[in-house]
């Protein structure tokens, strides 16, 4: 799973000025050359990456090594600021639209087809009031902050100036507050509420930073970090000015928005778990399957297609479990994986940790046999930090394009003792290598514009990741019965979530309905499927993307091999999936096609 900053949350927004304004103003253009279409869409796209990125600086801060971003917040919950988005969008649609697309080459018309698909999309999302519930156990910015003061994400904490950024950056976070209470407020009165059971979550997550000893705090930690160049009146200074910051402002901040959750949203939250049962949650809902999917398949289309893939999946469960001799029924074998010593021998984290990094070393050799390109940019594997540890799952944060910031997969080990060894190999396929760090590194290394590196789409890149699972046999790594397993199991996990989400947020399914069906088709803990179920309320539509692109790539490759047959190359059909970066679905196979068409 990787969320970027600008995914993190589903209902993603991008913006730009249009420039035509500058073509006719500047007299070199107006009077003696009229830019070609070409270098009009270069121009627009570099723009509206500049824009995003000055709009969104916390998405800057996750994507560039940029220092003039890392002091800056804005308040994307206030009015103004919607405002904002819409007439940049609307007007970047309409220089866009001037632009003679007969005019553009191949590589240039995907980035025009791209630009136009993210301005519709985001004009679109702009309709609807997801900024009423701008918080929840798994996106808010109360998590996002604390996790960047960790000194272990995206905001640098290298130099005196950087530790004064972010000091800066903070003093955004009580405005932010005032908003998410005022926009909850207004959702109260409109029947647009979260689930009650996602607030008493959040609540827990808010109650940690709640602290009476400032040094105690998420946002102290910078403070006993400090380089060793700094010297001791730096220190004192740059101490007393974290502990000013998360007394003064921090805390009280947290308090006030825990305890309006508390006294005052909690009470009118809702029991119901799907979109649905909201004004208007039905057609919001069908948006964001498209949004998340980048498909115009509908909630019922996706909730067939889940069922067919659980049903097919359960059949290859069959056949591992008779390899492996166990004659009692499938969900029994499932529960015997739970208490198999041989699947469960870790004692400590670091030992989980140490399990991925050998998979890493057993992996690396195998990838040149489908890969002809591999990033340059360096992996870590870590723990999960403890703020996150009892909701998150597995997840990778994207390095940056010189390296300086590693891409990281980190690993949430929640007890040691009962993790389970059978979906490692699988997993560190996914989040990892080849997973989400080969495309994304890959993307960040490449020549393409900023705009087009700065792209992402959850069925591409979400698909990636699990397409790549499908590989390790092909890899030579999954070399035993039981990891083969946890790959089918992995796979179980995203068509399940085809059939919960659209049935939570689509067909009125309860919580309880969804944690059984989970349960029934995948085993697991019943606290496992909560997590997870909780999940796909707390944000619609998001878990749809894995499978539907897996699905997308798996049809364009069998596409591949029919029409090439010996001709068909993996390694140069990999190429062609990921060289033009992070595309909508409908993009993507355009240009397959094309690829085809040349072969």
């Amino acid at each position: 799973m990787h969320f970027p900053r600008q995914m993190r949350s589903p209902f993603t927004y991008v913006t730009i000025v249009p420039v035509l304004a500058f073509f006719l103003a500047n007299p070199v253009w107006s009077k003696t050359v009229v830019p070609s279409a070409s270098t009009q869409l270069t121009a627009l796209a570099d723009r509206y990456i500049d824009k995003f990125l000055e709009l969104n600086p916390l998405d800057a801060s996750e994507l560039t090594n940029e220092e003039r971003y890392e002091d800056k917040f804005v308040n994307e919950l206030s009015a103004k600021h919607r405002a904002n988005v819409v007439k940049l969008n609307t007007d970047t649609l309409k220089a866009l639209d001037r632009i003679d697309l007969t005019k553009l080459n191949a590589a240039d018309r995907i980035t025009r087809d791209l630009l136009d698909y993210q301005l519709r999309t985001n004009l679109e999302e702009m309709q609807y009031d997801f900024y009423r519930t701008p918080i929840n156990q798994f996106y808010s910015m109360p998590v996002t902050l604390v996790q960047l003061a960790s000194t272990e994400g995206a905001q640098k904490f290298q130099t005196v100036a950087n530790y004064e950024h972010f000091l800066k950056r903070l003093n955004g976070f009580p405005e932010w507050v005032d908003s998410a209470i005022a926009n909850m407020r207004e959702g109260i009165s409109k029947g647009v509420v979260q689930p009650k059971i996602l607030m008493v979550r959040t609540m827990a997550q808010l109650k940690t930073q709640m602290v009476s000893d400032p040094t105690l705090s998420g946002f102290y930690v910078p403070a006993k970090k400090f380089p060793t160049s700094f010297s001791e009146a730096v220190r004192a200074k740059l101490s007393a000015d974290y502990r000013n910051m998360v007394e003064k402002k921090l805390t009280p901040s947290i308090t006030k928005l825990h305890n309006f959750i508390l006294v005052e949203y909690l009470p009118k939250c809702r029991d119901t778990a799907g979109l649905a049962s909201t004004p208007n949650g039905a057609t919001k809902y069908a948006f964001l399957v498209r949004q998340n999917t980048s498909t115009k398949l509908t909630p019922e289309q996706i909730h067939a297609i889940g069922l067919n893939e659980v049903a097919r999946i359960r059949l290859e469960m069959e056949k591992v479990k008779t390899e492996v001799g166990y004659t009692g029924d499938l969900n029994a074998f499932f529960k015997s994986l739970e208490s198999n010593p041989k699947l469960t021998p870790f004692k400590t984290e670091a030992d989980v940790i140490n399990a991925f990094k050998d998979i890493q070393q057993r992996v690396e050799p195998t990838l040149d046999k489908m890969f002809a390109h591999k990033p340059h940019s360096p992996l870590e594997i870590r723990p999960e930090p403890e703020i996150t540890r009892a909701t998150a799952a597995a997840h990778y944060a994207t390095g940056t394009r010189d390296g300086l910031r590693p891409g990281v997969f980190y690993a949430p080990v929640r007890d040691a003792t009962t993790y389970n060894s059978t979906r490692m190999t699988s997993l560190f396929l996914h989040e990892a290598l080849p997973g989400h760090h080969f495309q994304l590194s890959l993307n960040l290394e490449s020549d393409l514009s900023r705009f087009r590196r700065y792209s992402y789409f959850n069925s591409f890149g979400e698909g990636w990741a699990l397409y790549t699972e499908s590989l390790g046999k092909d890899l030579g790594v999954y070399n035993d019965p039981y990891q083969y397993l946890g790959r089918l199991a992995a796979e179980m996990h995203r068509a399940i979530r085809l059939v919960v989400d659209t049935g939570m947020h689509a067909k009125g399914w309860t919580r309880e309905q969804a944690i059984s069906y989970s349960l029934e088709n995948e085993g697991g803990s019943e606290s496992g499927a909560q997590q997870e179920v909780e999940r796909y309320m707390a944000i619609p539509g998001q878990a749809l993307g894995y499978k539907i692109g897996e699905l997308k790539i798996q049809e364009l490759r069998q596409r591949a091999e029919k029409q090439l047959g010996a001709k068909f190359d993996i390694r140069a059909f990999h190429d062609a999936i990921l060289n033009d970066g992070n595309l909508p679905l409908a993009v993507l196979e355009e240009k397959i096609n094309r690829w085809l068409a040349a072969q």
